[in-house]
């Protein structure tokens, strides 16, 4: 297996499930930021989301996964989980939270399930790509897949 086809373990967790997915590899193209990573892939960054890691006032972590372009309102991302206020983990807890580097941190497959709040305008699309849990790798899958690896809800996070 050559180093284009490597896997992740979210593409293995979305094997075992039988859920369909495209993978893209964008390692090549130097892409950092998420909208550099929706060019790269060619995609509409509309439909390219990142995931972000939160910790609320009563210490619980949740998860926001957003178009790449948009930023996360706190307060209506403290109000979709009934927190007072939540703020966004130190880059040096990620890994050892969930299991992923900043860059590469995918809804799917972290250490702990997490709340999870995937941002509305997701509804609006067919499939959403996000990390595949390494950086250089984007998986595309559809909601209604994602919902069978990962609890999650729909909100209003996004601004």
């Amino acid at each position: 297996m050559g180093k284009k086809d490597e896997k992740t373990n979210v593409m293995r967790i979305l094997e075992q499930k039988k859920i369909s997915y495209q993978s893209y590899n964008y390692l090549s193209t130097g892409a950092i930021s998420g909208v550099e990573v929706a060019q790269a892939l060619g995609e509409d960054p509309d439909i390219v989301f990142k995931t972000l890691v939160t910790v609320g006032k009563s210490k619980e972590h949740y998860v926001f996964v957003i178009p790449v372009e948009k930023e996360l309102n706190l307060k209506k991302a403290a109000k979709s989980v009934g927190e007072k206020s939540i703020e966004m983990i130190k880059q040096k807890e990620l890994l050892p939270l969930t299991g992923y580097v900043h860059g590469g941190c995918s809804p799917i497959g972290m250490k702990k399930q997490f709340a999870t709040t995937i941002d509305k305008s997701a509804e609006n699309h067919e499939k959403i790509i996000f990390s595949a849990g390494k950086i250089g790798y984007q998986v595309e899958v559809a909601l209604e897949d994602l919902a069978k690896v990962v609890r999650f809800q729909l909100a209003e996070v996004a601004e």
